[in-house]
């Protein structure tokens, strides 16, 4: 029996194969269209069967997307709630299709009754080896043969693996707090800590296997150990890694409590632990063997974790944890502390920009840990402070330890220093990186300060001349026309990108331009692994914008051959009827604002709501210079305020250091 289910504007997209506009416009110009069942008058759901009936007598020749119609149909077959795991058994009998290629050949040529009696032992026999002697079921109904079926059909043409992530990337997308994933760019830094060669890793607080899938495409042949409290996550993350590697086990359990690899040592163990937990076992662990740097208090759960951490290393193994910067200050973990210090264990402290990782509201940390191959106590311990290099805090952060693993004694003021034991091992044992760096005390001359002055006074000059000259209204009231008319008339064309899939490869072979880099209004800077699917290349005169935004922001690009990256849209207008700068300055002005989705503090833009007048060119090429004009001022007046607020901390540096005095 066939549960329905509600489906949005987007899955609506999906399953028909077009953009989101087709479906408003359909909702406007068919009177038949089904009308919502749910939702909120700005995201109203819709009945999938109801909407199943309508596209299937409207699809005008259009081949539908198989694979979003096998995914609604898995919604249909179970509750929400058992849906995680019918994904982690399709993804078992995927393993079993991969490994057994040949046998499933067989057995599907069979009638519908005979492989459900026999694909239940075949699929648990194979995943014995990889996943876990319990990750299919014992019996398969045989009314669910048809949908295992299917799925064997999508991976003939996608592959075992593009096959699964597809479906545990819309799982995700439904369940978005079910399973959280570690930021990539995280992900990417505490690896790169790591360094190259390892033969093993350890997650213990594994969720969704960011990492430890990561760490395989660094170490392929990697042996991977994963464990996570989360069921459900567990399963997911085990099949995930069974399709890509014979050398993981994934189990699920609390890591603490019950640790699933009591005795196992390895290369590297990477970790974001939960934050905050107090009910992390403190009672039943008071005499784990495991506390060999003291008992965790029960305020203190973060250590736990790192003595669990350096319980599996292995000798000359390495540890990245991410911890919140409490941590390194609390005075009820200040023994800990200090005992990993004295001990050689704790090797660095890099405190991270604040926002590197979404919904946490303070700049957070990595603890290096390692397990001493030849038991000594090093003289020194790495501080590094990346929060004011936002730009590139992970490079400054891995050239910081790698400078410190050869050897060299660092101090580059307010951002690393390689700090003596001594000095750490006070009263208060406070790791806090920024407590420990030094200031540029070295370049406080009077010179400097009043060549900074003249600097900030010479652009203040320069603020004045650019505010452009405006008369009164213009004679006849501004008529606005959508933007999907300006490009239904040729007068522009629309592009947009999204961030590859799992399975598909990114564009390559140009620097990527990012939304960060569209925001500071920088040439572009990204790497492959920023690229979206699509390979669009700018040019000169395109505008690009920013799909979320806390303003909305459009940039006219005044150099090319760069690859348009992910979350961006790209205008680009006909110079002979359409003046980039005029189309730029009204896309994120006010008077576009409420065709913006507001969230929270931020803006979802999508530019295909914008309008914008329709001018003689002459008139456009005026509006455009006040606009860039303006952009222009905008972008002066934020680097006065950095220059000002630079000046300001030179002056009060300055002062307290004794290299400049106040004036009569």
């Amino acid at each position: 029996m066939r549960r329905d289910v509600h489906v949005t504007a987007a899955d609506i997209a999906r399953l028909a194969g077009v953009g989101r506009a087709a479906v408003s416009n359909w909702r406007r110009r068919h009177d038949d269209f089904p009308e919502p069942v749910g939702g909120t008058s700005t995201s109203p759901a819709f009945s999938l069967a109801e909407i199943r009936e309508w596209l299937r007598g409207h699809a005008e020749g259009r081949e539908l997307p198989p694979d979003e119609w096998l995914w609604q149909d898995l919604r249909t077959t179970v509750d929400d709630d058992d849906l995680a795991d019918l994904i982690a058994d399709l993804g078992a009998f995927l393993v079993y299709v991969q490994h057994e290629a040949d046998d499933w050949d067989g057995l599907s040529a069979r009638d519908d009754e005979t492989l459900a009696r026999e694909l239940p032992a075949r699929v648990r026999a194979t995943c014995a080896k990889t996943v876990s002697t319990q990750a299919f079921p014992e019996t398969v109904p045989v009314a669910r043969v048809p949908l295992v079926r299917s799925i064997a059909r999508l991976a003939a043409g996608r592959g075992a693996r593009g096959t699964f992530e597809f479906l545990r990337e819309r799982y995700l997308e439904v369940h978005t707090r079910r399973v959280y994933s570690t930021p990539a760019e995280i992900v990417a830094l505490a690896l790169d800590l790591v360094g190259d060669g390892f033969g093993s890793v350890l997650d213990p607080a594994c969720g969704s296997g960011s990492i430890l899938g990561r760490a395989l495409e660094r170490s392929p042949g990697a042996r991977l150990l994963g464990q996570d409290i989360d069921p459900v996550a567990a399963r997911l993350t085990a099949v995930r890694l069974a399709l890509r590697s014979d050398n993981a086990r994934v189990r699920a359990g609390d890591s603490l409590r019950a640790d699933a690899f009591p005795c196992e040592l390895v290369d590297a163990v990477v970790c974001n632990p939960p934050f905050n937990d107090r009910n992390w076992g403190y009672e039943e662990l008071t005499a784990d063997p495991r506390w060999e740097y003291g008992l965790p208090p029960r305020v203190e759960p973060e250590l736990a974790w790192v003595q669990h951490a350096l319980a599996h290393l292995a000798p000359g193994g390495v540890a990245v944890l991410l911890m919140p910067p409490a941590v390194a200050a609390r005075r009820s973990g200040r023994r800990i502390r200090s005992q990993l210090l004295r001990r050689g264990a704790l090797r660095a402290v890099i405190a991270l920009p604040q926002g590197t990782v979404p919904n946490v509201a303070v700049g957070l940390t990595l603890w290096i840990l390692c397990q001493a191959a030849d038991g000594g106590t090093p003289g020194h311990v790495l501080m590094v402070d990346t929060s004011g290099r936002p730009d590139d805090y992970a490079r400054v952060a891995v050239e910081a330890w790698r400078d410190f693993g050869e050897g060299r004694e660092l101090d580059e003021p307010g951002v690393s220093r390689s700090v003596p034991l001594v000095d750490l091992l006070d009263e208060d044992v406070d790791l806090t990186p920024a407590r420990y760096l030094s200031t540029a005390g070295d370049d406080l001359s009077p010179e400097r300060i009043a060549g900074a002055r003249s600097r900030l006074a010479e652009l203040f000059g320069t603020i004045a001349g650019l505010i452009p000259v405006v008369g009164g209204p213009p004679p006849e009231e501004l008529v606005l026309v959508p933007l999907p008319e300006l490009v239904r008339r040729g007068m522009l064309v629309l592009e947009q990108q999204a961030p590859p899939r799992p399975g598909e490869e990114p564009s390559r072979g140009a620097p990527v331009l990012t939304v960060e880099d569209v925001l500071d209004g920088r040439p572009a800077t990204g790497t492959p692994e920023h690229a979206g699917v699509k390979p669009i290349l700018t040019r000169p005169g395109d505008v690009v914008v920013p799909q979320i935004v806390t303003a909305p922001v459009a940039r006219v690009l005044t150099k090319g051959d760069a690859l348009l990256g992910p979350y961006l849209s790209l205008l680009r207008p006909d110079p002979e009827v359409l003046d980039p700068d005029f189309l730029a300055g009204f896309l994120c002005a006010a008077v576009n604002m409420r065709h913006y989705t507001s969230m929270s503090s931020r803006y979802r833009v999508d530019v295909r709501r914008a309008e914008v007048p329709l001018l003689p060119m002459e008139e456009q090429r005026r509006y455009g210079e006040a606009f860039r004009r303006l952009a222009e001022f905008r972008s002066a007046l934020r680097e006065a305020a950095a220059l000002g607020e630079d000046l300001a901390q030179l002056v009060a540096d300055g002062l307290t250091h004794g290299a400049v005095r106040p004036g009569e």
